[in-house]
């Protein structure tokens, strides 16, 4: 029998209150075979934990190591110039107090410490988001200006500035053979597939510039279907997460209280994308195999991220570890199902 492209895995940066042993154990104790820890879980000594404690960490429990999660580092690189305060949770505190110059800097050299880290562990796959590069008027998706005016031209800046800071992070990358995988969010360097595919033209079709799917964040207009499908041949990573749309809400208002907020995340049992055909999609667009080739693993992760304002964290989580191995995990076709038909 045909064996599964996928195996069950997680996401860490949701459970950053976990050591990264601690949270191998849960992953494990959940049904996973594999996870995908935060940059945070890997922070110890002057910056990072060994590469070899790292990997004996993994090793006594049986776990792949199927990419490192660095959202948080790269959006606060990219955004830091804005001068927005809400970079600081996922700084020190006292590189917070220091200039967006002096922070966008410290971020970077970061940056570049985790990659020789991921080289190390040979990891290729760094699932990211890029930060409010063009602008908060921009992320806000509304075009104020229609983004150009006297004097200025906010997405021509934009790329300029994209273009720029992104230089020596996406030249370390290119030199690791590292991709750095966009997580196609509201809000980010990129909230569409067109987008994306701009950030990639305006570098010259950069190789490093690839993409995390994640269907979840597909809640104004553009289906995950029709995204994934326009940037196929960069997704290099995959998390697996669902939502549901509250009828009757805005999508957007000024309330963080998630509870009281139209777009939900939820468990992957009960969302509103099947993800039966997410997974379908996800090989269709050559996801697993190209997974599989850069990692050189014999299957690709469907990194879980389940979330909810309604059910505990834990228990939303290993209820999608065991929703994907018991679900997603089955045997891929090897060719047309009419194959065999007629004499």
């Amino acid at each position: 029998m045909a064996q599964s492209v996928y195996h069950p895995s997680i996401e860490g940066a949701q459970h950053g209150a976990k050591s990264l042993a601690q949270f191998l154990d849960y992953a494990k104790a959940s049904g996973a075979t594999g996870a995908q820890p935060s940059n945070y879980m890997l922070q110890g000594g002057k910056l990072f934990m060994s590469a070899e404690e790292i990997k004996e960490t993994f090793e006594s429990r049986g776990m792949t190591l199927d990419g490192i999660s660095c959202h948080c580092p790269l959006w606060v690189h990219t955004t830091a110039w804005t001068g927005s305060p809400s970079i600081r949770p996922f700084i020190p505190e006292d590189v917070a107090k220091k200039s967006p110059q002096e922070i966008e800097e410290w971020a970077e050299n970061y940056l570049l410490k985790l990659m020789d880290l991921a080289a190390e562990l040979e990891v290729k796959i760094l699932p990211t988001f890029w930060g409010v590069a063009f602008g908060w008027e921009v992320a806000s998706g509304y075009p104020w200006g229609f983004w150009a005016g006297p004097g200025y031209d906010l997405i021509k800046e934009g790329q300029e500035r994209f273009v720029k800071k992104t230089a020596k992070i996406r030249k370390h990358a290119n030199e690791l053979g590292i991709y750095l995988c966009h997580e196609i969010h509201p809000g980010t360097a990129a909230m569409c597939a067109d987008d994306f595919n701009m950030l990639v033209q305006i570098c010259d079709g950069d190789k490093c510039l690839a993409v995390n799917a994640d269907p979840s964040h597909c809640w104004e207009g553009e289906s995950w279907e029709t995204r994934f499908l326009k940037v196929g041949p960069r997704v290099y990573a995959a998390h697996i997460k669902n939502f549901v749309i509250r009828p009757g809400l805005p999508l957007r208002m000024m309330n963080g209280n998630w509870p009281c907020r139209a777009m939900q995340f939820v468990d992957l049992p009960s969302g509103d994308i099947n993800m039966q055909r997410y997974a379908e999609l996800l090989i269709h667009i050559g996801y697993p195999s190209r997974y599989c080739k850069v990692m050189n693993r014999p299957t690709a992760p469907l990194v879980v991220e389940a979330e909810s304002a309604h059910k505990d964290l834990d228990y939303t989580s290993a209820n999608g570890i065991a929703y994907v191995r018991d679900h997603l995990c089955w045997p891929a076709a090897a060719g047309s199902f009419e194959d065999g038909m007629g004499a």
